[in-house]
């Protein structure tokens, strides 16, 4: 118990103290996993409008397939964007293997089903309420998406946080694609795992404390962005 009480106060120390290494770290992080939900949100917030308002030929198989893919394993997405970036892979002459964008685009590929369905059940409640009125003015399935996007903007926001959650934690994605090269590529996650096995609690522990109130965060962040898009729902 006793060195579990030191380990926690050594980790408290390096959040206060904000030491280099660690701000980079966290800092290094943050960016890729931003980056990520970016890039995904750009990609998946349209598509999700898409399965909300078209009606075409195989759409519930292609809505059945998002919500799988919610839970897509993440040491498998590792594992193919790995040997599409490997020099035997067909993007291998980017050179992209073990940077920061291999892990981006990783992240990205895990986050972008969880915000096209979130995204899809969001768009498809806004199309049911509002698709009278919508098609009374004339309006064209492509305007329709974007008026559906911009009015339910405050609630997808909800959505693309839920990404960042999922993100922020991954470690095998990243870990197979990013190599855990230090002041490269170690991210929070990968780093908690390294210092854990070598024993160095505290550093594991400091960036753990770091990475749950990051999670906090997003998720009051979600839960006040809901509060204030309901009322505009009712």
């Amino acid at each position: 118990m006793a060195d579990i009480g030191t380990a926690f106060g050594l980790a408290l120390k390096l959040i206060v103290t904000v030491e280099p290494e660690f701000l980079g770290i966290v800092a290094r992080s943050l960016a890729i996993s931003l980056s990520a939900v970016v890039i995904a949100a750009l990609i998946a917030l349209p598509l999700g409008a898409v399965l909300a308002v078209y009606r075409f030929p195989g759409r519930p198989a292609a809505i059945v397939l998002v919500n799988a893919l919610m839970g897509l394993p993440p040491v498998f997405v590792g594992l193919m964007v790995y040997l599409m970036l490997s020099r035997a892979g067909p993007l291998g002459f980017m050179g992209m293997l073990f940077t920061p964008g291999a892990m981006i685009l990783a992240q990205s590929v895990l986050v972008a089903p969880i915000v096209i369905a979130l995204a899809h059940r969001i768009l498809r409640d806004l199309y049911e309420e509002y698709q009278e009125q919508l098609c009374s003015f004339g309006a064209r399935p492509a305007d329709m998406i974007w008026t559906l996007l911009w009015d339910g903007r405050l609630s997808l926001v909800t959505a693309v946080m839920a990404g960042f959650g999922r993100a922020s934690a991954e470690v095998g994605a990243v870990l197979i694609v990013g190599g855990n090269i230090a002041h490269v590529t170690r991210v929070m996650t990968t780093t908690i795992a390294l210092e854990t096995s070598k024993g160095n609690l505290a550093l594991a522990l400091a960036l753990g404390i770091v990475l749950v109130l990051i999670a906090v965060g997003v998720n009051a962040g979600a839960i006040l962005l809901a509060g204030l898009s309901a009322p505009r729902r009712k």
